[in-house]
């Protein structure tokens, strides 16, 4: 379960405040894989951050009873100038699992070889989500968040990452933002639509994907 609690994000723009949450109050039910859907610049990033912890709302509150991932897809978790596998230490001291098994495993996946230990500044972007994909993965979360990446790199590590998402999907809930139908089709059974701050839940995932088409269509 994830309730928000008279959430509220505002952000500074040309001396005026955009409001990308507005007072959201809302109770996510448990076990359920979320595709959240909004037009760009509509906060889908924002919202996954606040619920991760990593972005601090203006006031309100984010609740849950399970354990939470890091928005997958975004670099924000790691150091730049710690090397892969320092960063992926740290992970494990901050989410309490034991780091040796998480550092092999995350150096087994990501498939970087000697960059691993090398400093984050110095990888490519794709480089980069392999690292945090296999991170996230490496920690067995009761929600994931997923921002845009599901998978990377060439075809035969793209389907690695496919198979091991999927079988986390088998235990655990996610929120997932992607702009393919087809991939939220194959990992949501409901959905959100964030609209002008306010949020929508669908208890069936093609009656978001209708009504997030219709209000962009408008």
């Amino acid at each position: 379960m994830i309730q928000f609690q008279n959430l509220r994000k505002t952000f500074a723009l040309r001396g005026d405040r955009k409001v990308v949450i507005d007072n959201l109050n809302l109770t996510l039910p448990s076990g359920k894989s979320l595709g959240l859907l909004g037009r760009n610049g509509a906060g889908k990033s924002t919202l996954l951050q606040i619920i991760a912890g990593t972005m601090l709302p203006d006031s309100g509150r984010v609740v849950s009873d399970g354990t939470i991932s890091w928005p997958v897809g975004l670099g924000g978790a790691f150091h730049r100038d710690l090397t892969g596998a320092e960063n992926v230490r740290f992970l494990a001291r901050v989410y309490g699992v034991h780091t040796d098994d998480l550092v092999a495993f995350v150096e087994d996946f990501a498939e970087l070889g000697k960059h691993f230990y090398m400093p984050v500044r110095t990888y490519s972007s794709g480089m980069r989500s392999r690292l945090t994909f296999g991170a996230s993965m490496g920690i067995k979360f009761d929600t994931y968040l997923v921002d845009e990446v599901t998978a990377v790199g060439d075809k035969s590590f793209k389907r690695k990452s496919r198979d091991l998402f999927e079988d986390r999907m088998r235990h655990s809930g996610a929120i997932m933002v992607n702009h393919s139908s087809r991939q939220l089709r194959n990992y949501c059974d409901a959905g959100l639509v964030l609209e002008r701050g306010r949020i929508r839940y669908f208890e069936d995932l093609d009656e978001a994907i209708a009504h997030h088409n219709a209000l962009q269509a408008g």
